[in-house]
């Protein structure tokens, strides 16, 4: 075949390629979307990853069907969506633990979220806020400082489960005040804050997602908030930063990917109909109700802003010695 006929050949092919990938996305959902969630059922993630699942489905005019897959504080649900086909049909909705914390706290991840992942949009940021049983009787974050230094190793700080921003939270909490505590895991926050409540680990961080309910009620009391600054949802509850702790912030932040390889074409509806979605009136209502502030991104915005945050915590951990294996 000679050269000029291949060449013509191969255009055709780029061609017809082209114009099948623009067609896919401009017919695209033909079928439900199932997003990935990488974290137990009633949990913040799990809440917030419905609102935009249903928010996204008016946009798409398709179900989008919320699937959680726990496991290894994030990772196995995220690899699910490395593994999977780009075509759209599987999402992600992920917080920063399993996207940028992991790297650095695990000795080896199965997927790399700066290369491994097709970034659509962040979601939205939210502070944790630190809390304890009344019955332990403190009201405020040096009384509880008191406390762990006149009662070293003697108390514990629990999380929603390794890799989350509170267990983070508590790791900075330890370095920053030279306090003796343990942290205690639990697999999500909701059993966390049982037993909080049962007054059996009296004292964690939690999402103002999972705390801010607890805290209407009067069932526990708050201490202080891990974002640079107060939040408008308590906005009477210091942040750690300012009870003399300078430069403490763990806020954590939830975003949606895709399975790598996705066209451009699709990235592009998908962040648009994602966008759209989030800043709606009733998610973004609801978002800043339980503590959140939404932060919409382009895909490249927040393909970025994934590999700062790696950079970013590498140096925390690495500082507290934290490690999971």
């Amino acid at each position: 075949m000679k050269a000029k006929t291949i060449g013509t050949l191969y255009a055709a092919i780029t061609v017809l390629g082209l114009g099948a990938s623009s067609a896919s996305a401009e017919n695209y959902p033909s079928r439900p979307i199932r997003l990935l969630v990488p974290f137990a059922a009633g949990g913040p993630t799990d809440y917030l990853s419905r609102l935009y699942a249903k928010a996204l489905s008016e946009q798409l005019k398709q179900t989008v069907v919320v699937d959680n897959k726990p496991g290894a504080a994030g990772n196995l649900g995220v690899d699910l969506v490395a593994k999977a086909p780009p075509d759209g049909y599987t999402l992600g909705f992920a917080t920063n633990g399993p996207l940028a914390v992991n790297v650095s706290l695990f000795g080896k991840l199965p997927y790399d979220p700066r290369k491994d992942l097709t970034p659509i949009t962040r979601f939205a940021f939210v502070p944790s806020v630190l809390v304890v049983n009344p019955a332990l009787g403190i009201r405020d974050l040096d009384a509880l400082i008191r406390l762990f230094k006149a009662n070293p190793d003697k108390y514990s700080i629990s999380s929603g489960g390794n890799g989350t921003t509170q267990h983070l939270s508590v790791e900075m909490l330890r370095s920053a005040a030279q306090v003796k505590i343990s942290h205690v895991p639990y697999k999500g926050e909701g059993p966390a804050m049982v037993d909080v409540l049962g007054n059996q680990v009296p004292i964690t961080f939690a999402s103002l997602a999972t705390g801010l309910q607890q805290i209407r009620a009067g069932k526990v009391v708050p201490l202080a908030v891990t974002s640079a600054q107060r939040s408008p949802a308590l906005p009477n509850v210091p942040t750690i930063a300012e009870k003399g702790y300078p430069g403490f912030e763990a806020t954590a932040w939830y975003g949606v990917i895709a399975p790598p390889g996705m066209a451009p074409e699709l990235v592009q509806k998908l962040n648009k109909a994602s966008v759209a979605a989030i800043n709606s009136p009733e998610v973004s209502q609801k978002v800043r109700e339980n503590g959140g502030t939404p932060s919409t991104t382009s895909s490249e915005e927040f393909g970025a802003f994934i590999r700062s945050e790696v950079t970013r915590w590498s140096p925390i951990i690495k500082a507290s010695g934290a490690k999971v294996d």
